[in-house]
């Protein structure tokens, strides 16, 4: 049998781990940049990060969870609209489907023919599909989306909160800004090649809001340090 593969196949974990790993790197890591710009002690600064990954990735989850929960009611919701409209209506079903078909080139007989068998075979299915636009490749799954969040927020604020634990703080700042901006450049690529994108131009675009958030934060970081 000749398998197919397909990147769309992807969509729902892959969104929420590059969502999550790209914001626990770079929200964390600004967060570090930034505390350690008011100089404080190296006790405080660690304190600040480990807070930022936790909070984060519970932030993270709970974000995931109820927005695509969100998503799950509405395709519930229509799904139970639609197959009630089967029950009450089924010719009016019926015939909706063929329009569908008729308006995606296909002649009004053939158009007939497919939405008849597609019905008999699987009207609802049929209708979430062609209808709808729900389909089980893309269907909204909370808990792997909270899950898979919240784990790749974690790792991807590890490496600037093991920094901040190892490092004096003297050179906390400059460590984590090189170190980060390797990682961005390595997962913006990672992830657009996985989604078929040019994998430079994943890069380049990470890298740069993560810069931009991390100079943001140690200005603040400055600002608030001087003032205190």
């Amino acid at each position: 049998m000749h398998r197919e593969r397909h990147r769309t196949e992807r969509i729902g974990w892959l969104r929420a781990a590059v969502l999550g790993a790209n914001d626990g790197l770079i929200s964390t890591s600004s967060l570090v940049v930034g505390v350690a710009a008011a100089k404080p002690s190296g006790e405080a600064i660690l304190l600040a990060a480990v807070a930022g990954l936790v909070a984060g990735a519970l932030s993270m989850a709970a974000g995931e969870f109820v927005s695509v929960s969100s998503q799950a009611d509405t395709e519930r919701a229509d799904l139970a609209r639609e197959r009630g409209e089967l029950a009450t209506a089924p010719e009016a079903e019926r015939a909706e489907l063929a329009g569908i078909y008729i308006q995606r080139g296909l002649s009004r007989d053939l158009a007939g023919q497919v939405a008849d068998q597609l019905t008999a075979h699987d009207a609802l299915g049929a209708h979430a599909r062609d209808e709808l636009g729900i389909q089980e490749i893309t269907r909204a799954r909370p808990i792997q989306a909270a899950v898979t969040s919240a784990a790749s927020f974690a790792a991807g604020a590890s490496p600037p909160v093991v920094l901040a634990g190892l490092l004096p703080a003297a050179g906390l700042t400059i460590a984590i800004a090189a170190v980060t901006l390797g990682l961005l450049l390595v997962l913006g690529g990672v992830a657009a090649h996985v989604g078929g994108a040019p994998a430079t131009r994943g890069a380049m675009r990470v890298a740069f809001w993560g810069v931009l958030a991390m100079l943001c934060s140690a200005a603040v970081g400055r600002l608030f340090g001087t003032i205190v």
